[in-house]
């Protein structure tokens, strides 16, 4: 298992699309797949292959000089539990590292509405040092309540 940087931006939706695709539990509305595809174009992005197929990926949004966000990350299901989300957050904390970003956030669907999906989700997000932060009920529509997450980045002091 490999992860890199990938810069073009045509591999870039390439990679979301496929992987989204096949991750319907976590990416089963249509328009916001075809968002996440077309906004990733333009980010930093890391992809995970096993050998020469992708198998998951992850984009950073940059919000200022002090905060990023985990924009969307996906991993195929056959490769869940095998630490490739745990060396993804890490590509995320090294770029907010390299570029003393201070914060790195994280939006994802929140408790109140039940998922198995997600549920798995925020253990993850947890697990990785995010906490909790705020509940924004109507963010994305009112049946996919948004947890907004957060973790504090080591960075150096200048």
């Amino acid at each position: 298992m490999k992860i890199v940087e990938i810069f073009s931006s045509e591999e870039k939706a390439d990679i979301c699309n496929a992987t989204l695709r096949a991750l319907p539990g976590w990416f089963g509305i249509e328009s916001g797949v075809v968002g996440y595809v077309e906004q990733v174009r333009t980010m930093p992005f890391y992809a995970a292959f096993d050998g020469d197929k992708p198998v998951g990926f992850v984009a950073v949004k940059v919000h200022n000089p002090f905060t990023a966000e985990v924009y969307v990350m996906g991993i195929l299901e056959a490769y869940h539990r095998a630490g490739i989300g745990k060396s993804m957050i890490a590509c995320c904390e090294g770029y907010c590292s390299s570029n003393k970003i201070e914060f790195l956030t994280v939006k994802t669907l929140a408790n109140s509405r039940e998922s198995k999906s997600y549920e798995k989700t925020r253990l993850f997000y947890e697990a990785a040092g995010f906490r909790p932060l705020e509940v924004f009920p109507l963010l994305w529509d009112e049946s996919n309540p948004c947890l907004f997450m957060a973790k504090s980045v080591t960075t150096e002091s200048s």
